[in-house]
């Protein structure tokens, strides 16, 4: 029986290095199987041994996309273990620091590294040929964010002013209002991005996701909230791994997330739009709607849309801090070393980040557990793939294969996170 391989020497666009190999018997997909070979990051490791106070800033390093989500899940998690809460001004000062790195993350896929793939370009660079004022405007909306997290990190990446307890330095509220001017201009861009990325064409392919994401009663979750899913499932960070487990794929250097019963989940912002929507600003769910989105989106391929309306967000929200802002009396509050074992979870722009530590007696690091957004949407985007190529047989192999990637770049994995995409093998017979 003859084969027919399909190969992509590197996948373009994503942030980190794999494989996907896809396997078709009798014009049935018998699997699709995405292998990520690239090294293992060893952070869980690194961090043993160290103090408590040192895991936000090793942290950071594990991404330079979305280094405040691990700054922000390790503080949160070892404020968890020792008895440490942060409210009031340092609270909100967290919240604009997130959304600093949501504007710019986001940005950064739609402009740079999704939409291409909607307008038949193999990247920015040829896409700025033909439309430099859309690509002009999606790095202004970067700048935007990266301010926030100068401002408030020290630096755009891997901020250095966070720290369990708050921050080494706060701004003083005429420093945060030198951000104003920049935000309302990127809030205005980000409903002009809306509008464009909801003229896109996009494949007419849903499914029923189990949507697992942060909730918070009294705001759209960024950095706290119970972990809530579209199944019934509403649980404190501590019982995550009650409910999920990692195991080990023999073609991937990075552990795979199930739900204990089999089921994969999705992450991300199609899970928080759909589990959030109504904590949505007035403005994001009125650019939601006239975008054509109801309340609940299961097209992967409009994700792109959603993360568009969260950038409309994430200025609206970032614009409401800024104006409430009053400054705290310190920077930080005392935390101490202790035994104890302290549990985080925010969302960072891929989806849901989960953290556990353990400490000894003197504050120092016995165990580590990190779980990234890409290891728990793994599954997920194996089946995604593997429903598409079976209802896409017919495409000629360059088309298909050219979906394939854009099925992956749906999710904006971050594989060096998971610890990263590269070669396409169609396998036909």
């Amino acid at each position: 029986m003859a084969r027919k391989t399909i190969k992509v020497n590197y996948l373009s666009r994503v942030e980190g290095e794999g494989s996907l190999k896809v396997v078709v018997r009798d014009g049935i997909v018998r699997s699709a199987e995405l292998g990520i070979f690239e090294p293992p990051r060893f952070f869980e490791a690194f961090l043993r041994g160290r103090s408590f106070a040192e895991a936000p800033d090793i942290t950071s390093r594990i991404c330079g996309i979305c280094p405040v989500a691990y700054q922000m899940s390790a503080v949160h998690a070892m404020e968890n273990a020792l008895g440490v809460s942060i409210d009031g001004p340092r609270r909100d000062l967290r919240r604009l620091l997130y959304c600093g790195e949501w504007i710019e993350s986001h940005a950064l896929h739609i402009y740079m590294l999704h939409a291409p793939d909607f307008l038949g370009f193999n990247g920015a660079i040829d896409m700025a040929r033909e439309h430099g004022d859309i690509v002009r405007r999606g790095l202004g909306l970067k700048k935007a964010g990266n301010e926030i997290m100068s401002l408030l990190g020290g630096r755009e990446i891997h901020p250095i002013n966070v720290r369990v307890g708050g921050f080494y330095k706060v701004p003083r509220r005429r420093e945060l209002a030198t951000l104003a001017e920049s935000l309302k201009a990127a809030r205005d861009a980000a409903i002009e991005t809306v509008r464009w990325v909801a003229g896109f064409e996009f494949p007419d392919r849903e499914r029923d996701y189990v949507f697992v994401a942060l909730s918070h009663p009294d705001e759209y979750a960024l950095n706290e909230g119970r972990i809530v899913s579209n199944r019934g499932l509403d649980i404190p960070a501590s019982q995550y791994e009650e409910h999920f487990e990692e195991s080990h794929v023999a073609r991937s250097t990075a552990l795979q997330a199930r739900l204990k019963d089999g089921r994969s989940y999705l992450v991300g912002p199609l899970a928080r739009y759909a589990l959030n929507f109504d904590r949505l600003s007035p403005l994001a769910r009125e650019m939601a709607r006239d975008a054509g989105l109801g309340p609940v989106c299961r097209n992967p391929f409009r994700s792109i849309v959603v993360r568009a309306v969260e950038v409309v967000y994430a200025c609206d929200e970032a614009l409401r801090i800024i104006e409430g802002y009053e400054e705290p009396a310190h920077a930080a509050v005392p935390a101490e070393g202790r035994a104890g074992t302290g549990y985080g979870a925010t969302e960072a722009p891929r989806g849901l980040l989960y953290h556990r530590y353990r400490l000894d007696a003197d504050g120092s690091i016995a165990e580590a557990r990190i779980v990234p957004p890409t290891s728990q949407n793994q599954a997920s985007i194996e089946e995604d793939l593997a429903g598409f190529v079976q209802d896409s047989l017919d495409l000629p192999d360059e088309a298909l294969q050219h979906r394939c990637e854009q099925t992956v770049r749906n999710y904006d994995p971050c594989i060096s996170c998971a610890t990263h995409f590269l070669r396409l093998e169609m396998d036909r017979a």
